[in-house]
């Protein structure tokens, strides 16, 4: 059972479905509020970094 505190999203409006973030030095836990399996998604911080700047850096849709 994980003991870190979680975080709730800056970006959560209230009664919306949010995004939870738990940090160690070791891993990043994430889940989401409305998810009924309450499923959390673990990642090496390493992971997490690449995974934050791929998405910061990826090209929006062309519509």
């Amino acid at each position: 059972m994980l003991t870190t505190p979680w975080q709730k999203s800056s970006y959560c409006g209230e009664g919306e479905s949010c995004l939870h973030v738990a940090a160690t030095e070791a891993r990043i836990h994430l889940t989401e509020s409305s998810d009924p399996t309450e499923s959390i998604l673990t990642a090496a911080p390493a992971t997490f970094r690449t995974l934050l700047q791929t998405l910061k850096h990826k090209e929006p849709p062309r519509g």
